[in-house]
């Protein structure tokens, strides 16, 4: 039964991955008729929405190793299936990068070094933004995702509409964050391009691990403290 919701984990992810950097490296720029920013930014929250009505009851549907956590932090996850809910969320993503490297190189003038929607600072942020405001905007913006995570999924939160209140957080989180980090707050979205950029993208890896898991773990925490019954444990089905 585990290995059904790590599959799930690693399916959930790469849909999330293949969706939201394929909408950026795909769609977002396309001529006349790109879907820009707001665009993607649907386009993660959607990925979203769709898996955890999908795969949910499965695994929970955490798609996220700051989301594992977080969850884990706030006394709603089992801390021993951390680790492998992790390792399937980052092998969902490098699939997709994959999947998706080899369909976009075959359009002409295609060129990975351009970014690949990986996440980066400095330099390599969409707006240039140091490294420091880079940090801090990985923290809040994650901390602030699993804090209402966990209200959606509340004992007393309104029942079946979880995925909606999650997906349209993300979409906020992109909506403000892409021009500063190309928007983590997923440390196995940002690892899957990364691994294919090289270079710039691996140096700066670190930040999209460390700021995610800090944020997660604090969004966990603040929200047990205010409201910690009744809870329900967001791991999908019952492990034998």
């Amino acid at each position: 039964m585990d290995i059904k919701k790590y599959a799930a984990e690693a399916i959930g992810t790469f849909w999330l991955t293949f969706a939201g950097c394929g909408s950026a490296v795909i769609a977002a720029g396309f001529p006349q008729v790109g879907i820009g920013l707001v665009g993607v930014s649907l386009a993660f929250g959607l990925s979203v929405v769709t898996m955890a009505y999908a795969i949910g009851h499965i695994s929970g549907c955490h798609l996220n190793p700051a989301v594992t956590v977080g969850l884990a932090a706030g006394g709603r996850f089992p801390a021993g299936q951390v680790l492998p809910y992790i390792i399937a969320q980052v092998a969902g993503a490098i699939i997709a990068a994959w999947l998706l490297y080899v369909i976009a190189s075959g359009a002409p003038g295609f060129d990975v070094s351009k970014g690949f929607a990986s996440n980066g600072y400095g330099a390599h942020s969409p707006g240039q933004y140091s490294m420091m405001a880079g940090f801090l905007t990985e923290v809040v913006m994650t901390m602030m995702f699993l804090f209402i995570i966990m209200g959606a999924t509340h004992g007393r939160a309104p029942a079946g509409f979880a995925p909606l209140a999650i997906g349209l957080a993300l979409v906020m989180i992109h909506l403000v964050s892409i021009p500063v980090t190309n928007t983590s707050v997923n440390p196995a979205r940002s690892t899957g391009p990364a691994l294919f950029v090289g270079g710039w993208a691996l140096s700066q890896l670190w930040l999209f691990w460390v700021a995610p898991l800090i944020g997660g773990a604090l969004g966990g925490v603040i929200y047990r403290w205010l409201s910690e019954e009744p809870s329900g444990v967001v791991a999908g089905v019952k492990t034998a």
